[in-house]
C-alpha cells in the first residue's frame, strides 16, 4: 500500500533544474505546451483545486508527484499567477506558440501588398494586446481607456512602421524586404508593452523575498521587468524573422516554393519554446531608496526581491 504524498514539494519552483539547459528546456516545453489549449474546464477546475489544496497542506487521496507537477503546470497554463482568474484562452501561455507560429508565418509571407500589410499587423497587433492584458504583471487593474489607448498606438505604429519600409524596400533586394515584418513587430512592441503597463510604471509591481511573502510595490522592478519583456519579444521573433529567411529565400526551395511558408512557421515556433521566463529578480539595492530602507528594516537579511515580469 502506497504512502500519502509528501506535503513539503516545492511546486512554486519548476520541477526541473533551471542551471542546466535540458532542464530548461523541458520546464518551457511544458509551461507553453499547446495541447493545454484543448483542455476542458473540468480539467482546469480540477488541477486548480489540486494545486490550491496542496498549498494549504491537504494532499488529494491517491495523488502521485507525477499527476501533482502535471496539475502544476496545467494551472501555470491557465490561470493568472497574481490575480488567479482564469485567462483569455488565446492569451494563454500555452497559446502563445500556435498563434505566434501562425500570424508570424503569414506577415513574412504576405507582405508585399498595402492590404495584406494592414490586416496582417492589425491581426498581430490585436493578438498582442490580448497577450499584454492577460499576461501582465501585478494585480492590479487596468482601465478600458489604457487598453484602448496600447491598442490603437500599437496598430498604427506597427502598420505605418510597415507601410513606410516597403515603400523604401522597392527598389532594393527582396531578402531586405523580408525584414520589413520583423522591424514593425519591434517598432509595435516597443509601443504597445509600455503602454499596456503604464500602470505597472507609476504605482509599481509586486515584489517578495524568495519565500513568496509580500514586500511591498516596485515602480523600479516594473522598469526591469518591462524592459525585459520588451527585449524578449524581440529576440523571440529575431531568429524566424531575421535569420532563418536568409536561407530560406536564397534559392533553397526555389524547386519547392509551397515548403516556405510551412517551414518559416516551423522554425519560429521552434524559437518561441526557448524564451518564455516569467519570474525575474533583483538586488534590494536598485529598489527605491524608501523601499530599501523599508526592507532594511523589517527584513535585514535579505539581498534580492522577486517579481513576475509578466510575458
Amino acid at each position: 500500500m502506497s504512502s500519502e504524498l509528501a506535503t513539503n514539494i516545492n511546486i512554486r519552483e519548476p520541477r526541473w533544474d533551471q542551471g542546466t539547459f535540458s532542464g530548461r528546456a523541458k520546464h518551457f516545453f511544458t509551461v507553453t505546451d499547446p495541447r493545454n489549449v484543448l483542455l476542458s474546464n473540468e480539467q482546469l477546475e480540477s488541477a486548480r483545486k489540486i494545486i490550491q489544496d496542496y498549498r494549504q497542506g491537504v494532499v488529494s487521496p491517491g495523488l502521485t508527484e507525477d499527476e501533482l507537477w502535471r496539475a502544476k503546470y496545467i494551472f501555470d497554463s491557465a490561470f493568472h499567477p497574481d490575480t488567479g482568474e482564469k485567462m483569455i484562452l488565446i492569451g494563454r501561455m500555452s497559446a502563445q506558440v500556435p498563434m505566434n507560429m501562425t500570424i508570424t508565418g503569414c506577415m513574412m509571407t504576405f507582405y508585399k501588398t498595402t492590404p495584406a500589410v494592414v490586416f496582417w499587423q492589425w491581426i498581430n497587433q490585436s493578438f498582442n494586446a490580448i497577450v499584454n492584458y492577460t499576461n501582465r504583471s501585478g494585480d492590479a487593474p487596468i482601465t478600458v481607456s489604457q487598453l484602448g489607448t496600447a491598442y490603437v498606438s500599437a496598430t498604427t505604429g506597427a502598420v505605418a512602421t510597415a507601410l513606410g519600409l516597403n515603400a523604401l524596400t522597392k527598389h532594393v533586394s527582396p531578402l531586405i524586404g523580408r525584414l520589413v515584418p520583423f522591424a514593425a513587430v519591434a517598432a509595435a512592441n516597443c509601443i504597445n508593452i509600455p503602454l499596456m503597463r503604464q500602470r505597472e510604471l507609476k504605482f509599481g509591481i509586486p515584489i517578495t523575498d524568495e519565500n513568496d511573502n509580500r514586500l511591498g510595490e516596485s515602480s523600479k522592478a516594473a522598469q526591469q521587468a518591462i524592459t525585459q519583456v520588451v527585449v524578449s519579444r524581440i529576440l523571440m521573433a529575431a531568429p524566424g524573422m531575421g535569420e532563418y529567411f536568409l536561407y530560406i529565400n536564397t534559392g533553397k526551395f526555389t524547386r519547392f516554393p509551397w515548403m516556405s511558408a510551412p517551414i518559416q512557421v516551423g522554425l519560429v515556433g521552434f524559437c518561441f519554446f526557448f524564451f518564455f521566463a516569467l519570474f525575474s529578480s533583483m538586488s534590494v539595492s536598485r529598489l527605491e531608496p524608501e523601499l530599501q530602507a523599508k526592507i532594511r528594516e523589517t527584513n535585514p537579511g535579505i539581498e534580492r526581491v522577486y517579481f513576475n515580469k509578466g510575458l
